[in-house]
């Protein structure tokens, strides 16, 4: 809609034709909306597609940088693998950490050392026995970004032991606070899985099929648009088989990818 606006479309009901289904929207609304649009300035017009124009440089420029760490780290793709199953994390944060920690998270010797590293420990800034802060003081901000987003989308997500935990602390706690108690499990989460080398089992309740579902084609789509050939099967899986940029990989699980 945006990009016909900006090409000289003044119609509002042909704008409003454009909206994707899924857009809550209706379309006497997106009419609405659009009433101004045959008086609109040409200068407004010529803002809008070299706004446009900028995101989509923008949008290459991440893809081609995305596209040059899949590559880096084509020799860890067990690691990219193993940590991309956990709820909340997908391909893309699952580089970003390894790239940030190693692949086995060698330079931190137990969990308790990569948590205030990633700023994700809760601080104990105390007087009179009275805390006046949780905050983390040190660690790298930027990087808890990582956890902290992940943790928000593991709670959304049905039938996770995350959304399982997060409810009873959201009462005592409020949001804020349990994202960042969840962010901090995530972390450890982190470190067992590269560190040990193991795979994330999930003991919450059974997540629907049809979120599986979906999930297992976002990330195959993900892996695929990075370079990796993802083949898909109906036979029962336990996880994304290995899979590696330039080679046949088959998916042995059927629609299971979220655990």
């Amino acid at each position: 809609m945006l990009q016909a606006l900006a090409d000289g479309e003044t119609d509002p009901a042909a704008l409003a034709a454009l909206a994707a289904p899924r857009l809550r929207a209706t379309p006497e609304q997106l009419c609405n909306a659009f009433q101004a649009c045959p008086t609109l300035h040409p200068v407004y017009r010529r803002l809008l597609k070299l706004t446009l124009d900028e995101l989509r440089v923008i949008e290459d420029h991440l893809g081609q940088l995305d596209q040059q760490m899949a590559d880096l780290l084509a020799e860890h793709h067990d690691a990219v693998q193993r940590l991309a199953e956990v709820p909340g994390f997908g391909v893309d944060s699952a580089q970003q950490i390894i790239a940030e920690v190693g692949a086995a998270a060698a330079t931190f010797p137990s969990p308790k050392h990569l948590a205030p590293w990633m700023s994700t420990c809760p601080g104990t800034e105390e007087s009179a026995g009275k805390n006046y802060s949780h905050r983390c003081p040190k660690g790298n901000r930027q990087m808890r970004r990582v956890p902290n987003q992940a943790a928000n989308a593991a709670v959304k997500a049905r039938g996770t032991i995350f959304a399982v935990v997060y409810r009873p602390l959201v009462p005592r706690l409020g949001h804020a606070q349990a994202i960042g108690a969840l962010t901090h499990r995530l972390c450890r989460l982190i470190w067992k899985i590269l560190h040990e080398r193991v795979r994330d089992e999930e003991r919450g309740p059974a997540a629907s099929g049809e979120a599986k579902k979906v999930r297992a084609h976002k990330m195959i789509r993900k892996l695929r648009s990075l370079g990796y050939q993802v083949e898909l099967t109906l036979t029962r899986l336990h996880g994304l088989s290995d899979f590696r940029p330039g080679s046949s990989t088959r998916c042995e699980r059927h629609f299971d990818l979220g655990r």
